[in-house]
């Protein structure tokens, strides 16, 4: 069974574990160097649940898998666009893991007070774009070959939807 909730600080070295599952496979994430727990206390503590939470999905008692939304960019005329970011357990792939934390963000935009999401993934990424896809996100841009891994280059695409209510 199932279960999303919102990240406790506990979740946090499991959450650090998978995330860096997808740096060492070189093919989810722009990051290249694995993080320490500690490291990211600070991201995770800037997750505030009323406006920008994490999503923890929850399977036989582990996290299985994780989606935050976080701020884009930062500035002020930005507020009601946010970005998402996933990661699944690699053994837990392809269970609807993906997607049940999708269906969670997504129901929680306006809650959020968000009206768009959006997702930045490496153009190598089909996994992600399929489930992307399947919730009706749409490519919205492309940045050629702007990531380089051992050599190869990627380019990343953006990919949006509107997602809760755009009125204030």
């Amino acid at each position: 069974m199932q279960t999303i909730r919102t990240a406790a600080p506990a979740d946090l070295p499991r959450i650090v574990e998978i995330y860096n599952q997808a740096i060492a496979a070189r093919n989810a994430t722009a990051d290249t160097i694995p993080f320490s727990v500690e490291s990211r206390m600070d991201w995770f503590l800037a997750h505030n649940p009323g406006s920008h939470p994490i999503f923890v999905c929850v399977t036989n008692d582990q996290v299985a898998g994780w989606l935050s939304v976080s701020p884009y960019r930062g500035r002020p005329a930005l507020e009601r666009t946010a970005e998402i970011s996933y990661y699944v357990e690699y053994n837990c792939q392809r269970q609807g893991i993906g997607s049940a934390l999708m269906r969670a963000a997504i129901e929680a935009a306006s809650r959020l007070n968000k009206h768009i999401y959006l997702a930045i993934l490496l153009e190598w990424n089909t996994a992600s774009q399929r489930l992307l896809e399947k919730f009706g996100f749409e490519k919205w841009g492309y940045l050629p070959e702007v990531a380089e891994f051992d050599g190869r280059l990627c380019g990343q695409f953006y990919y949006g939807k509107k997602v809760g209510s755009p009125e204030r």
